[in-house]
């Protein structure tokens, strides 16, 4: 039964998190507690109310946010059905189960870096094709860096160790 408690409480943490109001005050982004209560409301207006885009930005922004968080959701779903492969196994895992888990891991963390890489060659670009200041970029991505904290810490308080 714990089992299938901690792939309920994973699941809801990658899947729900990222699409969970932003509170109508920005946090301290450096309270990782606040941060985590606006996310959980709205990330996209937790973002938009952290970065104060013009509309001009915006119309920039928002395409190349949305296709880094549906690549986001699809490593978050990776992960999921990883785990909840392990959580579902009623007996110690085989050495060759434990190191298959731990490659689609590190596949899973591969994918997040690339699509972090993309996002950030797309936000840093020179001018005339930037789509934000630099500032602007610096703060998104360490915005997107903090989520993405947050997240892997409630994920890894709910996800069991290899027997």
């Amino acid at each position: 039964m714990n089992k299938h408690l901690a792939a309920v409480l994973f699941a809801a943490a990658v899947i729900v998190a990222p699409c969970a109001s932003a509170e109508d005050k920005i946090a301290d982004v450096t309270d990782m507690q606040a941060l985590r209560a606006a996310v959980r409301g709205d990330k996209k207006a937790f973002v938009a109310s952290a970065l104060q885009l013009t509309p001009a930005e915006a119309k920039k922004f928002w395409p190349v946010y949305d296709e880094y968080q549906r690549n986001l959701d699809m490593t978050g779903r990776r992960r999921v059905v990883a785990v909840e492969r392990l959580i579902a196994q009623d007996k110690p895992e085989s050495n060759l189960y434990a190191r298959s888990f731990v490659n689609e891991l590190i596949s899973i963390d591969e994918a997040e870096i690339k699509a972090r890489r993309t996002l950030y060659n797309r936000l840093m670009r020179p001018l005339p094709s930037r789509i934000l200041s630099q500032k602007k970029a610096a703060r998104y991505l360490q915005l997107e860096a903090k989520i993405h904290a947050v997240q892997n810490y409630d994920v890894a308080a709910t996800v069991p160790l290899v027997k």
